[in-house]
């Protein structure tokens, strides 16, 4: 394989950067031309294609976001927009490709893998939901982003006797809720796998401060039940305490990688372009008991998410009483 491609897609995640920086220098290593499509899909679509160096993938890997840049495709989703990216991948020349994003962008690479295309997809998104592996690009930083605001938020709701219920990203999946949860100490954490009574967790509150807590911190994804107001009223409206609301929203995305994600992105970086010299079929690479591990690109998107929840949430109950 001479020619390949690398692209980041969907919602942008730390550590993309450092994923791109190992499939171009990587690649070279490999006597491999790389190209980098800007703008993800809706890029690919438009013929926004150019050839990276070594200096390219230089001073990128502590940045944020990605600077190959990423966006969402409508016209992807079409049966003439698969056919036009693939298209523009034969004109280049480009026999692989490596997609870094999330479910939606792995689903996308499998239109091309079944068009022909070699594409090796890497788990890119804060939201930890790809169910093939066990940790994605961007997931503990986003999770640590969390964690700082859950700290500067703790100081204030203390200093003023209140109560605060923190949103979290994640879609359905609540693992940013549960990790940033445990280690902030957080009262409670809502999450989309598991239903919740409102009056328990107001029962949690009133609990804290019969014992004298001058605050409480909820965590709530955002895909839980409910809306962060509706529970913040509620919760203010049983208490008699005064209760905000904070939505971290797209703060948790941006931000240098730890340390941790570099690692993640890099690794599976080089192992999508060994893959590709080895001429493999389309695979999702990621980290699995703590091992790169890859699996085929279609069996990896059907496989189901492993959880304990219920035994965190627990864990979580014990910790804060």
């Amino acid at each position: 394989m001479k020619r390949i491609g690398v692209m980041t897609s969907g919602g942008d995640a730390p550590g993309m950067n450092a994923a791109i920086r190992a499939v171009v220098r990587c690649g070279i290593a490999r006597g491999m031309e790389v190209y980098g499509i800007r703008r993800g899909y809706e890029g690919l679509i438009d013929n926004e294609i150019v050839r990276l160096y070594l200096s390219d993938a230089g001073g990128i890997m502590h940045r944020g976001g990605t600077f190959l840049g990423t966006a969402r495709s409508e016209r992807f989703r079409t049966e003439e927009g698969q056919n036009r990216a693939k298209d523009v991948l034969n004109m280049y020349g480009i026999e692989g490709l490596v997609v870094i994003g999330g479910n939606g962008s792995l689903t996308g690479a499998i239109a091309l893998s079944d068009r022909g295309i070699k594409v090796m997809g890497l788990p890119g998104t804060i939201d930890n939901d790809l169910s093939y592996t066990d940790f994605s690009i961007g997931f503990d930083t986003a999770v640590n982003t969390c964690l700082d605001a859950i700290s500067k938020i703790r100081d204030t709701s203390s200093s003023h006797d209140r109560n605060t219920v923190i949103e979290v990203m994640g879609r359905e999946c609540g693992d940013i809720a549960i990790y940033a949860g445990m280690t902030g100490g957080a009262e409670m954490v809502l999450v989309p796998e598991m239903d919740y009574d409102i009056d328990d967790v107001v029962a949690k509150v009133m609990s804290g401060i019969r014992r004298g807590k001058t605050h409480s911190i909820i965590i709530k994804a955002e895909g839980s039940k409910g809306t962060t107001r509706e529970i913040t009223d509620k919760i203010q409206e049983l208490t008699g305490r005064e209760t905000r609301e904070v939505v971290l929203s797209y703060l948790q995305r941006g931000g240098s990688p730890t340390a941790k994600d570099r690692m993640i992105a890099t690794l599976t970086g080089a192992k999508a372009v060994e893959l590709l010299d080895e001429n493999s079929e389309s695979m999702a690479i990621g980290i699995r008991d703590n091992r790169i591990a890859a699996y085929p690109l279609r069996e990896a998107l059907e496989m189901p998410k492993r959880n304990n929840f219920e035994a965190v949430k627990d864990l979580v109950d014990v910790l804060s009483k």
